[in-house]
């Protein structure tokens, strides 16, 4: 079970963000997480969106270069030494973490991380060795 991400290549500079935003905002696409890192002349915003496909479309419209990626939603106890858990089952299996990023919210009282790694189906069958619950891409919209 994978889930499906939106990265936009951003210039640098003033707005850039609020015209993506927006284009979000006009197609009725919510953000359930996202997170950003930038260079001196551009960023990569990464999104979890309700309707990922929706979002695709109205921010290629809108002019940006635009990808989906497959990644992975991990759920875990919101509590110390979670992460590190899930982390060494990653390491275990020789699998290397490319980023993650957290959700702003919990689900129930769990903490959710989204993770980009560079086997997709070796890191599926580590986390469910390691008992570690992943959601499928209809509960990451649905968060």
């Amino acid at each position: 079970m994978t889930a499906i991400q939106i990265s936009i290549f951003l210039e640098n500079k003033s707005g850039r963000l609020a015209e993506v935003t927006r284009a979000l905002a006009d197609a009725q696409v919510n953000i359930r997480a996202l997170s950003l890192a930038e260079t001196i002349d551009y960023g990569v915003l990464r999104l979890i969106v309700n309707k990922p496909h929706d979002a695709k479309s109205a921010l290629t419209k809108a002019g940006f270069t635009v990808t989906e990626t497959e990644v992975i939603a991990v759920e875990m106890p919101d509590e110390p030494g979670s992460l590190a858990n899930v982390v060494e089952v990653v390491t275990r299996h020789g699998l290397n973490i490319e980023y993650l990023y957290a959700f702003v919210e919990k689900r129930g009282g769990n903490a959710v991380v989204i993770f980009r790694i560079d086997n997709i189906e070796e890191a599926l069958k580590a986390f469910q060795a390691g008992g570690a619950r992943v959601l499928s891409a209809e509960e990451v919209s649905s968060l």
